[in-house]
């Protein structure tokens, strides 16, 4: 029996199969969800998966066709973990999972937002020095 016609390669394509079925770009970055005011959600979640699949020949008999075994396995783990929120066209990213245990952690996840604040302050100050100046 040669390699491309033997059994296993059947049972690892249905087990592909069925992980390209389950698994798409939809499923990592959601449908977008309209609201009645005009926001836009759209959901964020972090895939895994895996498979296994496994096979044996029961040795050389006469009946050799026959003497196959082989199983497989998949598994796949969709956890959302945040929504992209757009309204009156600008973005932001609402987080779902509980905030970080460890220190360098929460730094690291409140750097965007503390970027976001004092570039606001800078342009605020910078406007303010610019309307002070006369023309």
């Amino acid at each position: 029996m040669s390699e491309t016609n033997h059994p296993i390669n059947e049972v690892l394509q249905t087990t592909m199969n069925k992980i390209r079925e389950m698994v798409d770009a939809n499923t990592v970055v959601g449908q977008p969800i309209v609201t009645q005011d005009g926001v836009t959600l759209i959901p964020v979640s972090k895939l895994s998966f895996g498979f296994a699949t496994g096979g044996s020949d029961f040795g050389k008999t006469q009946n050799a066709p026959k003497n196959f075994g082989g199983g497989a396995g998949a598994g796949v783990n969709v956890m959302p973990i945040a929504f992209l929120i757009v309204k009156d066209g600008s973005v932001r990213l609402l987080p779902v999972a509980p905030p970080p245990g460890d220190t360098v952690s929460r730094v690291v996840d409140l750097v965007p937002e503390m970027f976001e604040k004092v570039t606001g302050y800078i342009d605020k100050k910078t406007a303010g020095e610019a309307g002070d100046q006369p023309l």
